[in-house]
């Protein structure tokens, strides 16, 4: 029963989300980068980064306008990322989301201006002006700016990928591994449910709590994407199949075997729900669901 509730209620959030990117999104910026900025963002991705922030800001009753600027807002730095990422001079990929990537739509050069306008933009959707600002005091605006800045600069994703983009090639341990994804992929699914935690009033065991279960789910995320690479086709990824092993990059797959990385996914799972029970927060079951449903996915 609580699946089926979970459809209904991701199904409202990500609308909401989606209407508020388009309205947050701007389409006439100059000579044509709103319309690449939006061809980044709109209508395409898991939003599991969103959910995420909702579902932890329901948990500690958090402000709605709040949590819905920083669910877009992790968005936009998550899209920009992809756009940066699939350039020629990173992972050079031609496919995202089921289409053609940004730079292959719209040349390079506009690809690299949608992705540094999409960054700021994130933290202009947080610190909004005028009455709108008002629903989103000035105190939390500078939080939500500073757990999102960290997790996205050089002590997390930024960080990530220069070490990914340095590794091509080499062999990496577990740990060496480990720390690599925390950063590039873990580093803004965790904060994402901090943000969320942030727009309420939490007590230090459940922020801890939350906090453990962010890490876990983040690199639970990353060891399912290494394990989809291997095991499923394209056109269900929406992004090119087999690309990490064809530019010989260590992966969970390559470093620890397909068996040992499902295993490994698993355990993962298992912390991040062990560390909501910690939380001791009655309402945190949607974060409970989103859990199961990063380990359970297919694509």
């Amino acid at each position: 029963m609580k699946r089926d509730e979970f459809e209904g209620w991701s199904r409202q959030h990500l609308a909401g989300v989606e209407r508020s990117l388009e309205r947050w999104v701007p389409e006439h910026a100059p000579a044509g980068l709103g319309v690449a900025m939006r061809y980044g963002v709109l209508d395409g991705g898991k939003r599991l980064r969103p959910l995420l922030v909702l579902a932890a800001a329901e948990a500690v009753n958090g402000s709605a306008e709040a949590a819905m600027r920083a669910a877009c807002a992790v968005e936009l730095i998550h899209a920009y990322s992809l756009i940066h990422d699939d350039m020629p001079c990173m992972d050079d990929d031609v496919l995202r989301r089921g289409k053609p990537t940004v730079h292959v739509k719209f040349g390079q050069a506009q690809a690299m201006l949608a992705g540094d306008a999409m960054q700021a933009l994130a933290f202009e959707v947080l610190t909004p002006a005028g009455l709108d600002g008002a629903a989103v005091p000035p105190a939390l605006q500078a939080r939500l700016c500073g757990l999102l800045a960290r997790a996205a600069g050089q002590d997390g994703m930024a960080g990530g990928q220069a070490i990914d983009l340095a590794s091509v090639g080499r062999s990496l341990d577990e740990q060496a591994l480990g720390d690599m994804h925390r950063r590039k992929t873990g580093a803004l699914l965790q904060t994402s449910v901090l943000m969320g935690a942030a727009c309420g009033e939490v007590p230090a065991h459940a922020w801890d709590a939350l906090s453990d279960y962010g890490s876990a789910i983040g690199l639970a995320f990353q060891v399912v994407d290494d394990i989809l690479d291997v095991t499923q086709a394209s056109h269900l990824l929406g992004k090119t199949a087999g690309k990490d092993a064809a530019n010989n990059k260590p992966t969970y797959v390559t470093v620890l075997g397909l068996d040992a990385a499902q295993r490994r996914a698993e355990d993962l799972c298992g912390q991040a729900q062990a560390a909501l029970a910690r939380s001791g927060l009655p309402g945190a079951m949607w974060l409970s669901v989103l859990a199961d449903k990063v380990v359970e996915r297919e694509c």
